[in-house]
């Protein structure tokens, strides 16, 4: 495994981070995280040096911190990784509410402190609410007492909303962006991870399949541009190496679902580092991103961010079939598991409550697109 030190701190932290975010879990139950294998995961990221464990009071409806506090006890494993949580900022009303959550986050998790603490999802109107009730003072006193270690912050909106949460808190230690070779320019993007680095904050990547994107079978396309590569790696060895070849990159972290992503994944974090990419191979990934870019539709991450809708639409679901459609030129065998959906489970079952819209961190038209969805198949 290879480590990177922390710019605001002695801690060398593993290039790889396990997000704990897409655990293996039931169809269609997020919640319901199957223990075993989940934990047969993390054993074996951690035996093979992965140390940053990143979750979040949402993920997995709230079930992530609490199977990792578990996990962590009983392997007594606490004391040998960083563990990183977010306060869920969506359900803040009140100062209050601070202290309220964190404590809530370290019972579930089992631990008397945070390594890394984020204020979840950030954008410019919920910083500035969070400002405005004295997240600064704050974070600083948890800071003092012990409670957090290093405070950060994940992110959601445009570079100059990014600039301003930066300069207006100089005592960020890190931060967490959307970044892969295809967002080079979303968001906070190549123009923010380099202010961030700059600034001596430490990055954090999250997304860097782009929700399993860029780690699936490419389309042809794409396929005939990897041909000209000499070297025979998958899909997302190709795009993680594009990334730990970045000497700004502190983290990249991988929700892995399965523990053969797991083995791979770690096999490539310890082959890759700053400059170990050629030259020629650069190149073949900004063409693949110019590929991708002309065939992806919608830029949805599979976050699922937006479950559970009230009506049971599958949103994540329907969205990746109409992605995969036109991606991979399949639309006969994406309709087909489309219609293998549930009835009342279908694009048509919106009712354009856009409950769902509040809650994506791509701002994505969700109605709109689920109406555009039911008209497509």
């Amino acid at each position: 495994m290879n480590y990177r030190r922390m710019k605001n701190s002695e801690k060398k932290v593993s290039s790889l981070g396990f997000g704990c975010m897409r655990l293996p879990a039931a169809d269609d139950r997020p919640d319901r995280i199957k223990t075993e294998k989940a934990a047969e995961m993390l054993d074996y990221a951690l035996e093979n040096g992965v140390n940053y464990l990143d979750t979040a009071w949402f993920y997995h409806r709230g079930e992530s911190e609490n199977f990792l506090g578990s996990y962590l006890q009983s392997r007594d494993a606490r004391n040998d990784i960083y563990l990183a949580t977010k306060l869920p900022t969506p359900l803040v009303k009140s100062k209050d509410d601070l202290d309220y959550f964190l404590q809530q986050q370290l019972k579930k998790l089992q631990t008397n402190y945070i390594d890394f603490y984020l204020l979840h999802s950030l954008r410019e109107k919920s910083w500035k609410k969070l400002y405005d009730i004295g997240i600064t003072d704050w974070l600083l006193q948890k800071k003092e007492e012990g409670l957090i270690n290093h405070p950060g912050f994940s992110f959601h909106d445009d570079f100059p909303a990014f600039k301003k949460i930066i300069d207006s808190f100089p005592a960020w230690d890190f931060c967490q962006i959307q970044y892969n070779y295809l967002d080079r320019k979303y968001q906070a993007g190549e123009k923010g991870l380099d202010y961030a680095w700059r600034q001596d904050l430490d990055v954090v990547i999250m997304e860097p399949l782009r929700g399993g994107l860029l780690a699936r079978k490419p389309p042809r396309a794409v396929e005939k541009i990897w041909e000209k590569s000499s070297r025979d790696i998958s899909p997302a060895a190709r795009a993680l190496e594009w990334l730990w070849q970045d000497e700004r990159i502190a983290v990249v972290l991988s929700g892995m679902n399965n523990i053969e992503e797991v083995k791979e994944n770690v096999a490539t974090a310890a082959r890759t580092g700053p400059g170990s990419l050629p030259q020629n191979e650069t190149e073949l990934i900004n063409k693949a991103a110019a590929e991708f870019k002309k065939i992806s539709p919608v830029d949805c991450t599979g976050c699922s961010y937006c479950t559970p809708c009230p009506e049971g639409v599958r949103i994540p679901k329907i969205l990746d079939l109409y992605n995969n459609a036109h991606i991979y030129d399949g639309f006969q065998n994406m309709k087909e598991e489309y219609y293998d959906i549930d009835e009342d489970r279908r694009a048509d079952a919106c009712i354009k409550c856009q409950r769902c819209e509040g809650e994506c961190p791509q701002d994505l038209p969700v109605s709109e697109l689920m109406k555009r969805v039911e008209n497509y198949f």
